[in-house]
């Protein structure tokens, strides 16, 4: 795995700019990695790794950059949940035959914490990302072993047939259509007031 701070340069010019949610992201997905023994995550151990996050903000950006998961390939799946939180999932591998999952969450305790340790520094994130490149895991973070039951459509890779919604017109991938009085729907026609948009 490449050192911290190359991960947390890497990480700042992938968004952008540098946060305490960026260094909290590279943290945590160095830890996820390191507790599922995934020393390579961009390179030798690219296919092993499939990884949730609960919250899309600054952080979200930094985990992607540590563990080369991204959402076209298929590997990051985002809950949202607006929690700090990411679990790191081992799919596997024909050498490394898969199956373990760590959820980590950020510690709000760690903000307190901060203040703690740098009350002189006046700019809260400064302060923070101060505190989060030296506090120790343990006072960054909380960990939980957990299982994450992940159906075929949902790998990395995985192929179905696309199927044509019925008044949209539009393709449907990976089984997400509905089926309605003898009709295949895509989501958003099945349930128009669910629709993130609405038409004009």
């Amino acid at each position: 795995m490449q050192t911290f701070n190359e991960l947390l340069r890497e990480a700042e010019l992938a968004h952008g700019h540098l946060c305490a949610g960026q260094i909290l992201g590279v943290r945590m997905a160095m830890l996820g990695c390191e507790r599922l023994g995934i020393d390579d995550p961009k390179g030798a151990d690219r296919k092993r790794l499939v990884t949730f996050i609960e919250i899309d903000r600054c952080a979200t950006d930094a985990i992607a950059v540590v563990t080369g998961c991204r959402l076209g390939k298929r590997a990051l799946k985002l809950r949202d949940w607006g929690k700090m939180a990411a679990t790191f999932v081992d799919i596997g591998n024909d050498t490394h035959p898969g199956g373990r999952a760590i959820r980590i969450a950020a510690l709000e305790s760690s903000k307190a914490r901060a203040r703690e340790l740098y009350p002189h520094i006046e700019n809260k994130n400064q302060q923070q990302m101060t505190a989060y490149r030296e506090l120790p895991d343990a006072e960054l973070f909380s960990e939980q072993w957990v299982t994450v039951p992940l159906a075929a459509r949902e790998m990395p890779g995985y192929k179905s047939s696309r199927i044509t919604c019925a008044i949209c017109g539009e393709g449907i991938n990976y089984d997400r259509e509905i089926l309605r009085d003898g009709q295949t729907l895509c989501q958003g026609c099945a349930n128009p007031a669910s629709r993130y948009y609405q038409p004009l």
